[in-house]
């Protein structure tokens, strides 16, 4: 039999090694936002900048309201690119992140059941109705998590791909509206 100290230390490590990769990946997609977001304040600072420079130089007004409407339709292109960008790294943390409750999961049901059936041998006669079903039982809702995690996964792919289709479409309608603005 093995000694339940020993399977409560290795249980402890394999949670705090859990927790730190948890913090790991929050700090690390933390750190990829605001790199995005640093990178996103130096790229309109500029183009302010640069537009400033360009309307002073504009002779009529419609060569300006042409050029707004088409700064207006590569800011929404930029806007659907830099939400892009956002979402695939909250998608990649999640991803990682369940992957970890996963395995984590995964451990403990396989370390509780190894511990029932290590009781199970030295349990009194007549309560193997009683190991059984709480066998059952943890299968069960092992079964159970393992689908809802499928289905979450089947989710987040659903939104993923939804969210693609939205950012197309929205660039595509930006792109004909402009398109039209420009010939009338």
């Amino acid at each position: 039999m093995t000694n339940p100290i020993e399977q409560l230390n290795k249980l402890s490590v394999n949670g705090f090694e859990a927790l730190f990769r948890v913090a790991q990946i929050s700090l690390d997609s933390t750190e990829r936002l605001i790199k995005l977001n640093i990178e996103l304040s130096k790229q309109s600072l500029e183009e302010n900048v640069k537009l400033a420079r360009e309307l002073g130089t504009l002779k009529t007004p419609q060569d300006a309201i042409s050029r707004l409407s088409s700064l207006a339709t590569q800011n929404i292109e930029q806007a659907v690119a830099n939400s892009r960008n956002v979402y695939d790294i909250v998608s990649e943390a999640q991803g990682e992140l369940n992957k970890i409750a996963e395995a984590n999961f995964s451990e403990l049901n396989k370390s509780v059941i190894s511990n029932i059936d290590q009781l199970s041998k030295n349990a009194p006669a007549g309560s193997e109705t009683a190991v059984n079903a709480l066998k059952s039982g943890l299968a069960a809702s092992a079964a159970a998590i393992s689908s809802m995690s499928k289905a979450a996964q089947q989710v987040a792919e659903f939104a993923d791909s939804s969210v693609k289709a939205a950012n197309s479409a929205t660039v595509d309608a930006v792109k004909t509206a402009a398109k039209r603005n420009t010939a009338a």
